[in-house]
């Protein structure tokens, strides 16, 4: 699936590092209220927890869905 595009005028859909809350790492999209974001790579490595379903990502999001859910993009695992 491909990514949204970025606003870089308004800065509305942006790159974030993020914990992502998941059963396996199938998806390339999630729902805002499975993902944490992080200040920085190694805070999200941190809080990590494979065990617990836990997944360190760099996301790009939030954008809309049509049906007025908040998504997050997948760009890649960290872990």
């Amino acid at each position: 699936m491909p990514l949204p595009p970025r606003d870089h005028e308004t800065h509305l859909v942006n790159e974030h590092y993020a914990v992502i809350y998941t059963p396996r790492k199938a998806r390339s999209r999630f729902p805002e209220n499975c993902v944490t974001l992080y200040d920085n790579e190694l805070d999200a490595i941190a809080a990590a927890n494979e065990q617990r379903g836990l997944y360190a990502a760099r996301v790009v999001g939030p954008s809309r869905s049509s049906e007025g859910i908040r998504l997050y993009y997948l760009a890649h695992w960290l872990t």
